[in-house]
């Protein structure tokens, strides 16, 4: 089986600084890769590492309506946490005595089996109580935090990492992973019983019917396919409160467990921000991706020029990915169904390409020569030579000089050439570039014993600068130390 990262959740009840101590959290590490969840809070999911571990961490904030009756939020909320979460962090507030609220969102804590951490956040307030006064909620883990002045991050994600197995190569088992995405009632769970080729999920015309992920393992040719239904991500601020946010927690990590991913897209109901969305998440992750135009059977009055009519509208909506493939499905006539097998097949092996230097090198020569890349003024970017250092998703790396000066269209225009010349369709490409005489630098850097130069390091230098600048013009005349 492919490793899964593990989940931590935070939860608390309201104004006790989930939000805060989840931004820190996340912000204290720079490995981290952070992720809309498409809720009514900017960030609730973010992945963290530390000390070579990797978790997921999960906001719960915001899972409590205020118009909602305490008991019956906060037992979605925790029975929820519980069951999606490998850790689970109790905030509450250090300067506030215990209430029953606290004590109800601890006691549900603990009945989850799971190991619990209780942070008693707001440390640097001079009201805050001390520990002992905490020890009554029955958990025994207990850190003083403050999200505001970063007191206990530290310990915090030490404790966690503890708790948490280490991060693992994936080990290859040769089971190709599809997970189907998609708003609700688009018809993912009507595809994934005709994939299946039995009934799996409840269907029902009802939205949101399903809540967690089901999965069924299945035998195409020679190949093992498991696919992954998930419950649908719907616009931000329409969601429910408790069960379905958690869902959403649950759609990404059917995304980042997959190696390909079906989007499908409502032919009732085309090109909306949320189906963007969803796409620009699956890109991110680097993950192999089909649009399905789902209930195909459902367009009325359609003749041979129907669809030809529809594809360049829906390529328009997606042209941040024009390399995922187009096709029209329907669960009810079985059409183009049995395709969706072979073009994620056809996906995986071109996502597995490992491909020659030498035909890198001779193309990248050839794109060069024909289009130079632009620079400024007698610092113009020159590409030497270009290696390839991973697949699924097959990334590049490019050496050269004066890289830093490239333009986003001219990469485009490489990954375009690239990808008619070794057909990528399907999936993502990444490219990176490597400057020689940054590389240089900083070698001689580490041999005198120097930091190394990096991007953070060179904007930290230029902050400073401007920030000199302006008290020098605020305060002229006087020398600044």
């Amino acid at each position: 089986m492919a490793s899964k990262l593990p989940t931590v959740a935070i939860i608390g009840q309201a104004n006790v600084g989930k939000s805060s101590l989840f931004n820190r959290l996340v912000r204290s590490q720079q490995a981290i890769v952070a992720r809309e969840a498409g809720t009514t809070r900017d960030n609730v999911l973010g992945r963290v590492e530390h000390k070579h571990h990797q978790f997921w961490l999960v906001d719960t904030a915001g899972l409590k309506d205020a118009a909602d009756e305490f008991e019956a939020s906060i037992q979605e909320q925790i029975t929820e946490a519980a069951e999606a979460a490998d850790v689970i962090l109790v905030v509450v507030d250090s300067s506030q005595y215990p209430s029953d609220q606290d004590r109800t969102v601890a006691k549900k804590a603990l009945r989850s089996k799971k190991p619990v951490i209780l942070l008693t956040n707001k440390a640097d307030l001079k009201e805050s109580l001390p520990i002992d006064e905490f020890k009554r909620l029955g958990i025994k883990e207990i850190i003083r935090t403050s999200a505001e002045h970063s007191q206990g991050i530290v310990d915090v994600l030490d404790t966690i990492v503890e708790l948490i197995p280490a991060k693992s190569e994936e080990i290859p088992d040769d089971v190709l992973r599809v997970s189907l995405i998609g708003r609700p009632n688009v018809g993912k769970s009507f595809l994934f019983n005709t994939l299946a080729g039995k009934q799996q999920a409840i269907v029902a015309n009802i939205a949101g019917t399903t809540r967690d992920v089901n999965r069924i393992a299945i035998r195409y040719g020679a190949r093992d396919i498991e696919i992954l239904d998930t419950a649908g991500m719907r616009k931000p601020g329409k969601q429910e409160v408790g069960i379905e946010k958690f869902s959403v927690l649950r759609t990404l990590q059917a995304i980042e467990e997959s190696d390909i991913c079906f989007l499908l897209l409502d032919v009732n109901e085309l090109n909306t921000q949320l189906d963007q969305r969803l796409a620009g998440i699956i890109d991110e992750a680097g993950k192999g991706m089909v649009i399905v135009v789902s209930k195909w059977d459902s367009v009325q009055d359609k003749d041979a020029y129907t669809r030809d009519a529809l594809a360049p509208t829906i390529a328009r909506t997606f042209k941040f990915t024009p390399w995922a493939p187009l096709i029209f499905t329907s669960s009810v006539t079985g059409q183009n169904v049995t395709k969706l097998f072979d073009l994620a097949l056809d996906i995986d092996a071109r996502r597995k390409q490992e491909l020659k230097t030498r035909s890198l090198n001779d193309l990248l020569q050839k794109l060069v020569q024909r289009h130079p890349p632009a620079g400024l003024k007698n610092t113009h970017p020159k590409l030497r030579y270009m290696v390839q250092t991973d697949m699924s998703p097959p990334w590049f790396v490019i050496y050269g000089s004066n890289l830093k000066f490239i333009h986003w269209s001219y990469i485009r225009y490489l990954e375009r050439h690239m990808r008619e010349e070794f057909s990528f369709a399907g999936t993502p490409i990444r490219l990176s570039f490597r400057d020689e005489k940054q590389i240089k630098e900083n070698k001689q850097r580490i041999a005198e014993g120097k930091e190394p130069v990096t991007k953070k390091s060179r904007l930290a230098k230029e902050a400073k600068r401007l920030e000199d600048e302006k008290i020098a013009k605020k305060y002229p005349g006087e020398e600044q130390s």
